[in-house]
């Protein structure tokens, strides 16, 4: 099952169906299922507080992926500050709702068991995500 939800913030616009299909889809790419996953969507000072209390981190980013999957079902809780989305995409070009949409399947990715530490695992999961958003184009 996968959820949505905001603190403090306006639910933004998405086909929650298709985004859904979308991330199955998705995640059997990669051999898994997908079991319960929540997405929350909050403001830079939420993700901020997330960052410090959970991962030591004094900083703000777009999205923290709390993994909880087992085997070969993925779990998680996902926080995405739409504040950094929205502001990233402008840093971009890109309209907002497409950066949305990479976030939303970056989160995915990283409970698939990709990671994005090194210089070399960032431009792999770049390019994951670039694939993943033209399957989203085509359905």
């Amino acid at each position: 099952m996968i959820q949505y939800f905001t603190e403090n913030v306006p639910m933004p616009t998405l086909k929650k169906q298709k985004i859904n299909r979308w991330i199955k889809r998705t995640a059997n790419n990669y051999e898994k299922k997908v079991g319960e996953i929540a997405y929350i969507f909050c403001n830079n000072e939420r993700i901020l507080e997330i960052n410090r209390q959970y991962l030591q981190h004094d900083y703000y980013t777009d999205i923290i992926t709390f993994d909880d999957s087992t085997n070969s079902v993925i779990s998680g809780d996902i926080f995405i500050s739409l504040e950094t989305v929205k502001s990233n995409a402008e840093d971009f070009s890109v309209d907002f709702e497409e950066e949305l949409h990479r976030v939303i399947i970056h989160g995915i990715l990283h409970l698939c068991g990709q990671d994005d530490t090194t210089p070399e695992m960032k431009a792999e999961m770049t390019q994951k995500e670039n694939k993943a958003l033209e399957e989203l184009k085509k359905m």
